[in-house]
């Protein structure tokens, strides 16, 4: 389906916004298919080969398969504490979406960018890549970091690792940045968020005798609904942060599988859910109250049919809540460089809790709406990528020499 988006690319001449310097070094980004199941490893060794003329120290960390690898680099002075840049760069299926153009061959039009990860989260990486240059050129007083991690999309993994092994190496940066898409705005706080997997096990039979067997999608949906019920209750009676976007704890079913046919009782289904918590919100007293019900009102009655029925919950991610400080100094800085002296919560998860809980001060300010992101026609605009430029090379000015 390549509509009208792709006729209008077919002919397009040049945008009347002029273009930053990050767009062409985007295209290149887009055109990895750096799906979260797929290998990252073409992006990552392109950014390996595109920063070692800059004298850059650069780690490696890959996943058990070796398919996939975090890259930490190293410009400038060595042995400071110095600033990170990081961003992830996996991103989100585009099966099932009713996109406009192929998804990874950025298309533009109207001023704005199109493509998977255009605005979540390739658009920061190029605009720091295409900087890197320049920040050279001034030369640098303290140590820029620049982190780039995989299986971000699928519960903050990668950069697991990628922390694990600087603190090995001894490597303690002083602050991080991380570029997720918040329209240039600086973020302190983002909810925790802890997902599961809920396997329920029936004893199949033929459909006609539904009563004697065990119907795991019938009690599946009844523990969905009670899990609906959690998200009702939270969205009425709270604990509430009205500085978030979304003021409450969430509560979410979002994937389903069970059944094989209409006229046979289904043994098993699964479903994964999750808990995307304020801080201070506890996700795992949630937990509790969910496999209480579950123990008590459900199995009981599965188990009278059949003594093997029953409930297996697994957690499959867990991404801790971020709540930096408004006195801190990488607050103060993400303040000087935006222009903006709000201080903005969000409701999605980002890497920048794992650098916190590693005792690295950490804000999140990137370009590009979270509106667009895992969308079909995902974009992000000439004038974000220009206001990311500009951040950039205000912290260039604050971290180089030459100004």
């Amino acid at each position: 389906m390549l509509g009208s988006f792709a006729s209008a690319a077919a002919g397009m001449g040049p945008s009347n916004i002029s273009q930053p310097p990050s767009v062409e070094m985007l295209r290149r980004l887009i055109a990895y298919p750096t799906v979260s199941r797929d290998s990252n490893l073409e992006l990552i060794h392109f950014i390996r080969e595109f920063l070692e003329p800059y004298d850059a120290e650069l780690r490696l960390t890959h996943d058990d398969d070796r398919r996939k690898a975090n890259l930490f680099a190293t410009l400038g002075p060595r042995g400071a504490p110095g600033i990170v840049l990081s961003g992830h760069t996996d991103v989100v299926p585009t099966e099932g979406q009713a996109w406009d153009t192929d998804p990874f061959n950025m298309v533009e039009k109207d001023g704005r960018l199109y493509g998977r990860g255009a605005c979540d989260m390739k658009g920061f990486i190029a605009c720091v890549l295409v900087l890197v240059p320049e920040f050279m050129e001034r030369g640098l007083k303290t140590p820029l970091h620049l982190a780039f991690s995989y299986d971000e999309e699928v519960g903050c993994i990668g950069v697991g690792r990628l922390i694990s092994d600087l603190a090995r190496a001894g490597v303690r940066p002083g602050a991080c940045i991380v570029g997720e898409p918040t329209e240039m705005r600086p973020i302190i706080a983002h909810k925790g968020k802890k997902s599961f997997r809920c396997t329920v096990r029936g004893l199949a039979g033929h459909s006609a005798y539904a009563p004697h067997g065990v119907n795991a999608v019938e009690y599946a949906a009844e523990a969905i609904a009670f899990l609906k019920n959690l998200a009702r209750r939270h969205r009425d009676q709270g604990p509430f942060d009205r500085g978030f976007d979304i003021a409450h704890t969430t509560v979410h079913t979002g994937v389903i599988r069970g059944g094989t046919a209409l006229n046979v009782i289904p043994h098993e289904c699964t479903f994964d859910f999750e808990f995307r918590h304020l801080p201070g919100d506890d996700p795992d007293r949630l937990l509790r109250e969910f496999k209480d019900y579950v123990k008590s009102r459900l199995e009981p009655e599965m188990q009278t049919v059949h003594a093997a029925a029953g409930f297996v919950i697994e957690q499959m991610s867990q991404i801790p809540v971020l709540d930096t400080g408004p006195e801190s100094e990488v607050v103060a800085l993400a303040h000087e460089l935006t222009g903006n002296n709000e201080i903005g919560k969000v409701s999605f998860g980002t890497e920048g809790s794992q650098f916190q809980r590693a005792g690295i001060p950490t804000v999140v300010c990137g370009p590009g709406s979270i509106a667009q992101a895992h969308k079909p026609n995902e974009y992000v605009t000439l004038d974000q990528l220009a206001k990311c430029d500009a951040f950039l090379r205000g912290l260039a000015d604050r971290i180089c020499h030459r100004r």
